[in-house]
């Protein structure tokens, strides 16, 4: 058993505190430090299927499909809405003159109510990804969702007319 221990204590950050914890106190670091590995996991997850989302996208538009990549770049603003229980993950593909789409998304999100928990982007070639975790409300975030999802696709459609 303390073979064991010692092994899964070596396998852990070192922490610089003089004072010795005990076994319980030990297993229970070792444990919050698996749980937070878990969820910056799954946070990377995202991230990757996130970027494979916009190559695939970037690649199907080199490939000639409509509204997409052209030698000049890309042609017309991409958007994904995707609700998970009172969660809203917002991601938007600009090209790189049109930061304006983010900060107006994160005002439509704002408007509707929705609490903007994270907001990131990633520049591939010559267009921005943008990603938008956020909270909706508790109390009909089906009907919240819908509503920031038909504003948001109304926005993004309409400045591809005008701005594009």
């Amino acid at each position: 058993m303390k073979a064991l221990f010692s092994k899964l204590k070596s396998l852990l950050p070192h922490q610089s505190s003089r004072e010795v914890a005990s076994l319980p106190d030990e297993l229970d670091k070792a444990v919050n430090y698996i749980k937070k590995l878990q969820i910056n996991l799954e946070k990377m997850r995202e991230k990757k299927d996130s970027l494979m989302r916009v190559a695939k996208i970037i690649k199907n538009n080199n490939a000639g499909s409509v509204g997409g990549l052209t030698d000049g770049g890309l042609k017309s603003p991409q958007i994904e809405i995707r609700e998970l229980g009172s969660a809203l993950h917002v991601v938007l593909i600009t090209r790189l003159d049109c930061q304006f789409m983010f900060r107006e998304s994160i005002r439509v999100l704002n408007e509707e109510g929705a609490d903007i928990v994270n907001a990131s982007f990633s520049v591939v070639e010559d267009a921005i990804l943008h990603i938008i975790h956020s909270k909706i409300g508790e109390s009909a975030p089906t009907t919240v969702a819908a509503r920031v999802s038909e504003r948001l696709r109304k926005f993004v459609n309409g400045s591809s007319t005008i701005a594009f």
